[in-house]
């Protein structure tokens, strides 16, 4: 009888080491708040109080810091997750940048996260989140504005981890973080002819990931694509993309089906919003859940237990889509 119960014990224990649930919420990445009910009833399901609200993005233009893209609010945005703030920061807003600067800018960006999250009456939690792909170049004035900004906020401040930042951790520095978001995506760049899936790559992620355990921040929640685009190429071989097309969209009488993937445009027109000549070439790439699991099966050997982040809220993109890994 105990032989059984310590084979029925081991048995559980090793069904739930492969099964391990995540708790899970989203980005929301649009100027307009709004939410669709299909949007706001996959929000509700979402097992963590939070959603992840880009507020605005900073670039420099002309020496001067500039914020772009702030959001507006439409009356149909409401939930009851709490709203952390994220802002993204172009890396060359960090290029030649002065103390006096540095502390302008995190007072700045601070100032306008309140005035909008007061404006919208948007519940706010004790985060901000910081997106910016510094660089060596970079990253000791990036880490400067990141320890300002949590001074004058009195808030955790968390930042975005890039694969690359991760490989190269000695060149690209550790930020001063207690907590950090591990981006699983643009693993390459989709306007390059590589065969691969540019949103991403398994293998790819892996051979930037093979040292993660290593990595001093601990505190590691991580982020996974649930989004598609389609790259257009013309007859020169240039690309473009447009955003969230779906196999399904190769679907047209007008397309010549090349592959599941890939069609070629037979007739000059406007489809999905852009205009196409005849002998265009579309390619869709889009994420399945099996690229998920192995990416979540890889990472839960190397860090620990994590939460995941879906890159992002939109109906085009959580409708059918399954999020319980």
């Amino acid at each position: 009888m105990k032989i059984l119960r310590f084979l029925f014990i081991l048995l559980l224990a090793v069904s739930c080491s492969k099964h391990q649930l995540h708790p899970y919420t989203f980005y929301y990445w649009k100027t307009d708040l709004s939410l669709a009910r299909t949007e706001k009833d996959v929000l509700q399901k979402a097992s963590l109080p939070f959603l992840y609200t880009r507020f605005f993005d900073v670039d420099k233009t002309d020496g001067k810091f500039q914020p772009v893209g702030v959001i507006t609010k439409d009356k149909s945005f409401i939930t009851g997750k709490q709203i952390i703030p994220t802002v993204f920061i172009t890396n060359r807003t960090f290029l030649n940048i002065t103390n006096q600067e540095t502390r302008f800018l995190a007072e700045s960006i601070h100032a306008l996260i309140r005035k909008k999250a007061s404006e919208y009456h948007l519940k706010t939690g004790n985060e901000i989140q910081i997106d910016c792909d510094w660089t060596a170049g970079t990253r000791d004035d990036y880490f400067k504005f990141l320890n300002e900004l949590k001074k004058i906020s009195g808030k955790s401040v968390t930042c975005t981890l890039r694969l690359h930042q991760v490989k190269d951790k000695k060149l690209m520095g550790i930020p001063p973080v207690e907590k950090v978001y591990l981006m699983c995506y643009s693993t390459s760049s989709p306007l390059k002819k590589s065969g691969k899936n540019s949103i991403l790559d398994v293998n790819i992620l892996r051979s930037y990931l093979s040292k993660i355990k290593d990595y001093p921040v601990k505190n590691m929640a991580v982020a996974l694509p649930i989004y598609s685009w389609g790259i257009v190429t013309n007859h020169l071989g240039k690309h473009r993309l447009i955003n969230a097309l779906s196999q399904k969209d190769l679907e047209n009488p007008s397309f010549k089906k090349i592959s599941d993937t890939e069609a070629e445009v037979l007739k000059d027109g406007f489809y999905f919003g852009h205009y196409l000549n005849k002998g265009f070439r579309i390619r869709v790439e889009e994420i399945s859940d099996d690229q998920l699991q192995a990416v979540i099966d890889f990472l839960q050997k190397k860090i620990q237990p994590f939460d995941i982040i879906y890159y992002q809220l939109d109906r085009k993109f959580v409708k059918g889509q399954r999020f319980d890994f």
